[in-house]
């Protein structure tokens, strides 16, 4: 199976935010490349797929992970919620 999921990276921690930082450059053709470190810190790989969005003002990049390893990744959430009657 591929890697395990990284349950600190799915909950915001302010923290990590300072952690790794890199300048890099908008090339013409409006592209950028990862830096090595961060590359290897996520294991991103060449081809792999990445989400790209704006979160707060600050432009976040998500990679895609298989369905095959999210199997898990939810274990020990609490699931009781309040329904309403007719759901039950």
């Amino acid at each position: 199976m591929g890697r395990p999921i990284d349950h600190n990276a799915v909950i915001p921690n302010v923290d990590r935010w300072n952690l790794d930082m890199s300048m890099v450059t908008v090339s013409p053709k409006y592209q950028v490349v990862i830096p090595k470190e961060i590359r290897e810190r996520m294991e991103i790989k060449p081809g792999q797929k990445v989400h790209m969005m704006v979160y707060q003002g600050h432009l976040v990049l998500i990679p895609v992970q298989p369905i095959e390893e999210m199997r898990g990744f939810a274990k020990g959430i609490d699931t009781t919620v309040e329904r309403d009657k007719d759901r039950v």
